[in-house]
């Protein structure tokens, strides 16, 4: 609004006034027309300082990373932060040492046969405590620990000594913002943010959603109205909450002004629009209405069961959960385990079966996925609702992370040396609570509590400076190259190991005069080429950094695949098998119909 009225050349606010709404729908915007307000500067200066500040770091830091380790990558105030998060976790899992430990559980049974052969008999309980000591998930320590406790037992009674009931009640949800909407976009569908905000987008503009970049969590009376109405109508009274169901918005900086993502207009239920949406559409719009639905639903009620046994020094523990009351989960299905106990009474002696030592280890952290990425930058402020899906398409595409075969994203190595230069020499570009302090500097500067060219320039000064004395500091040789002992067929030159855009390779150290490069090892998958028998697969990359494989002896040979070969050949036909995505084993050739699951491979 004010790029317009300056665009127009309009003076004074008495030309001109905004207009504001979250959703498209004919009501929504006469209210909007019926209230028109002032331009809120404070936003205009917050948003000026945020493009700014973007273009101060982008513009600056990227020139230095095209001369210092290579051209057309970038930095960012946000994504290399977002980098940052990826590459410690890549080495988290590389340092990660798991530790053995085991747990002990026992097969137990009544002794008294149930009445009805519908009842359950057996069930199992774990080992929680010894000599009056709880047992921590490390203590059992290995084999020799757990067999010792297995044999101290021998000839034990297993009495019931403690039985506790009680119903556990289970909330609904919150409505969606557009970081948990994505979030569970990919938990459920698989789908990356991009795809995801490209969907809601279409809604949006159908007037079937309301605006989808918001991370608030405010609904509107008449919404919540409007869902107690159709609750009330198609499941009944018991299944509506008993009240207008409020959420508190915890995410900093939010924009209350905003809504929810919720669906504008409760009553049209995802059956009705069916023939109205593609199969996306459909999907998304039914996970849009169903949160929102359930969120004024009533709770789920389980009845829980806990039973204590003793045996000599140690007690078990068994758990059981039935579902009581659906509420909810009537609408929005969430997981849950349902486990039924026989029916037990303290004191009573219990049959063993058999007692199950279980060895296990740790597990190092996992991979950030679309998911769980979006969420910690959230958690931690950093970025807002329309930047998350923007920050990791820009850091796939500058191939700083990818994808690993479960879609979880790993580091390249181009994204290793990126990462570590700027937190060497930009430790506060990268800095997570530098970031997120940043953001709040924004915050304070949309609520009129800060001035945005003050703030800018306290950053810029001594980041400009800085910036200069680096230019003179670092060296590219530090980052992208590193000797070897090898030397070049070619000319006899010692080789280096320089860094690509796509990677680290073999380069004649007497470049440009000579221009020989070789793969390094890592990227050699120890297949032979099946087409000229003679050269090896590697894996490699396309120029926009997409991974296939070919033939070493390329451009003589040009056998290429875009599958990852198995290193087997097919038994029908003696074509290359190749690995899919979708976890098969399959023929290379196209003619040929041989698949096999990869779980079946032994």
């Amino acid at each position: 609004a004010w790029h317009l009225s300056q665009a127009l050349n309009l003076d004074g606010e008495k030309h001109y006034q905004r207009i504001v709404f979250h959703e498209i729908t004919k009501s929504a915007i006469q209210e909007a027309l019926k209230n028109p307000r002032k331009i809120d500067l404070d936003l205009v200066d917050a948003q000026q300082a945020r493009r700014i500040l973007d273009r101060l770091v982008g513009y600056k830091l990227s020139p230095f990373l095209w001369k210092k380790v290579a051209r057309r990558l970038s930095a960012g105030r946000v994504q290399s932060v977002a980098v940052r998060l990826v590459v410690e976790r890549e080495r988290e899992i590389e340092k990660f040492v798991p530790q053995e430990y085991w747990a002990i559980a026992a097969l137990l049974r009544k002794i008294q046969i149930p009445k009805s052969k519908c009842q359950i008999n057996e069930f199992e309980a774990i080992l929680i405590k010894k000599d009056e000591k709880v047992i921590q998930k490390l203590d059992i320590k290995n084999k020799k620990e757990a067999e010792k406790i297995v044999k101290d037992l021998r000839g034990a009674q297993y009495k019931v000594a403690n039985i506790e009931k009680k119903e556990v009640k289970r909330n609904p949800l919150p409505p969606f913002t557009t970081s948990t909407l994505q979030q569970e976009s990919w938990q459920r569908f698989r789908w990356p943010a991009k795809f995801t905000m490209r969907i809601a987008q279409d809604l949006y503009e159908k007037g079937l959603i309301t605006y989808h970049r918001t991370d608030s969590l405010n609904l509107s009376n008449l919404s919540l109205f409007a869902a107690k109405k159709f609750i009330t109508k198609n499941y009944g009274e018991k299944y509506w909450a008993g009240f207008l169901r409020k959420y508190k918005t915890k995410t900093k900086g939010a924009q209350e002004a905003h809504e929810a993502i919720r669906p504008t207009y409760p009553d049209k239920t995802p059956e009705a629009l069916k023939g109205d949406l593609d199969e996306q559409g459909f999907r998304l719009y039914d996970l849009v209405w169903r949160r929102f639905i359930a969120c004024q639903m009533n709770q789920a009620i389980f009845d829980s069961t806990t039973v204590d046994i003793t045996a000599k020094s140690c007690i078990f523990r068994a758990t059981g959960q039935i579902l009581k009351f659906d509420g909810f989960l009537k609408v929005y299905p969430l997981k849950y385990e349902e486990t039924e106990l026989p029916e037990l009474k303290v004191d009573e002696i219990l049959e063993l079966i058999k007692l199950i030592p279980s060895q296990h280890f740790t597990q190092p952290p996992p991979r950030y996925n679309e998911a769980s990425l979006i969420k910690v930058l959230e958690e931690n402020g950093i970025g807002r609702p329309s930047t998350y899906a923007p920050i990791l398409s820009t850091i796939q595409e500058r191939n700083y992370i990818e994808k690993d075969e479960s879609r979880r994203f790993r580091p390249t190595e181009i994204g290793f040396v990126v990462n570590d230069l700027l937190v060497a020499h930009f430790p506060e570009i990268v800095d997570i609570k530098f970031t997120a302090g940043m953001e709040e500097n924004l915050d304070e500067i949309a609520e009129g509590q800060k001035k945005w060219v003050p703030v800018l320039r306290e950053f810029y000064a001594p980041f400009e400076e800085h910036l200069q004395k680096k230019y003179q500091e670092v060296s590219k040789k530090d980052f992208t190259e590193k000797p070897t002992e090898k030397k070049c067929p070619k000319c006899s030159a010692p080789l280096l190991i320089r860094l690509g855009k796509f990677g680290r390779f073999y380069a004649c150290s007497k470049f440009p005069k000579c221009r020989y490069t070789e793969s390094l090892k890592e990227n050699v998958l120890g297949v032979k080429c099946l087409k000229c028998k003679k050269g090896q697969i590697l894996q490699k990359r396309t120029k926009k950094g997409k991974i296939f494989y070919g033939c070493s002896l390329w451009p003589k040979c040009d056998f290429a695949l875009w599958d990852k070969p198995a290193g087997e050949k097919c038994p029908k036909c003696d074509s290359l098998l190749v690995e899919t995505k979708r976890k098969q084993i399959k023929c290379s050739n196209k003619e040929c119909d041989f698949k096999i699951e990869k779980q079946a491979q032994i």
